[in-house]
């Protein structure tokens, strides 16, 4: 229950983000350009971007250069519907079968 409500969350976040980024290809006259999950943060709210970087760089700092960042360029609306859907499927249960009445 809790999974599929929190793949629920992320999909209604990257339906959000895609919006954004649709909006924002109809103000540019049909120029794609999709907005990377590391803009969106950093337009959000820099000072944790910035101490996230700072985590993680002192416990390895070759760990957010080639993976981290290689995750936060993809388009946030990517990303978020990616997470939601593996919690979505992580918390699916199938429905019960339909048993016949006993004769």
């Amino acid at each position: 229950m809790i999974l599929r409500l929190a793949g629920y969350l992320f999909l209604c976040i990257a339906v959000a983000a895609l919006a954004f980024d649709g909006t924002r290809m109809i103000a540019d006259q049909g120029h794609f350009a999709f907005t990377s999950l590391e803009r969106h943060w950093l337009t959000l709210s820099p000072g944790s971007f910035a101490a996230a970087k700072a985590a993680v760089e002192q416990v390895n700092s070759y760990l957010w250069s080639p993976l981290i960042m290689a995750v936060l360029v993809l388009p946030a609306w990517m990303v978020a519907g990616g997470i939601g859907t593996l919690l979505y499927l992580a918390g699916y249960r199938p429905p019960r079968p339909d048993l016949p009445d006993a004769i």
